[in-house]
């Protein structure tokens, strides 16, 4: 193509002005490439203003190149999965298509169309996949400094992982046996699970993010209102007793869900829900003190998953 000097002038030739949609849509390109606006309707001949330079079609018509770089994303795309020791066979089967259409990328590019995914995908900038210009690495994404939560840019087929704003990330602990054999267990933070609560809810109840937690719930003492394998969440903020309240107890490295009742004496009383099962615990000072009876926190809140599906009738 030629290099051809624009002249806004040259948009406002001939017998009639352009139609007013495409006006404003020059009107706009214009702008985006700080065109002076008195320039844009001008009908003298003037000097481009534009940093780059200005080619012509084969209409004849001027474009700037900034809007027509050239997808050179081939070798780049190459490179990638060679470093990452990615064939283009396997590269292929994961995307779901044809191992040819992937090997034409290395001559042709990577489509317009994918450019975004695959450099989520390779966790790349898709300016640089594209035209190498610009820095490799993908541009980390910050939430608001408030809470200091992430979104996860590197997701692949254009799933994002989002963490809202309004969400709180909770710890995740379980209950697991001690390693020294002697069978007994005790209560750990899980790293590879947490749960996500709404901020508001949390705030609604006075519980301070840092305090909260979740767990599981373990057995089916509290059926019918917490069922076996719910998750539990437990503000660590709350120890002290409030009779008929939920808790979170480590009693001898157990985890347990349970009413607690103060008794005289500074007893305890661990009541269950399902009491016709679970009869009432009354345990003396002395008694807590030894069996390491430990309160985690009050449980605000937890998630009851149905036990079945309904059946539909008649069919």
């Amino acid at each position: 193509m030629k290099k051809t000097p624009v002249d806004p002038g040259f948009f406002m030739l001939g017998k009639g002005r352009l139609k007013q949609g495409v006006y404003d849509g020059l009107q706009k390109s214009f702008n985006l490439c700080n065109f002076p606006q008195e320039r844009l309707t001008s009908r003298r001949k003037i000097q481009p203003v534009f940093e780059r330079p200005v080619y012509s079609n084969r209409s004849g018509t001027a474009v700037d190149s900034v809007f027509m770089r050239k997808n050179t994303s081939g070798p780049r795309f190459r490179a990638l999965l060679e470093a990452a020791n990615i064939s283009t066979t396997g590269f292929a089967k994961f995307w779901g298509t044809e191992a040819q259409n992937v090997h034409n990328w290395y001559t042709r590019g990577v489509p317009a169309y994918r450019m975004e995914e695959v450099s989520r995908l390779l966790s790349v900038n898709s300016e640089w996949l594209k035209t190498g210009e610009g820095n490799k690495e993908s541009p980390s994404l910050n939430a608001p400094a408030s809470n200091g939560d992430t979104f996860d840019a590197h997701a692949i087929r254009g799933v994002y992982t989002i963490i809202d704003p309004n969400d709180i990330n909770l710890l995740f602990f379980k209950e697991t046996p001690l390693t020294d054999g002697s069978g007994k267990t005790h209560v750990i933070q899980d790293p590879d699970q947490s749960i996500r609560l709404l901020r508001n809810h949390l705030d609604q109840l006075e519980v301070r993010h840092t305090d909260a937690i979740c767990a599981h719930m373990i057995g089916n003492s509290m059926a019918e209102r917490i069922e076996d394998g719910s998750v539990v969440a437990i503000d660590r903020g709350l120890t002290q007793v409030v009779d008929g309240e939920i808790y979170a107890i480590e009693h001898d490295g157990m985890l347990r869900i349970k009413y607690l009742h103060r008794m005289p004496g500074n007893g305890l009383r661990l009541r269950s829900h399902n009491n016709a099962e679970y009869p009432d615990e009354v345990f003396r000072p002395a008694q807590i003190e030894e069996q390491r009876i430990h309160i985690l926190g009050w449980v605000f809140w937890w998630s009851t998953a149905g036990k079945r599906r309904p059946v539909v009738p008649f069919l």
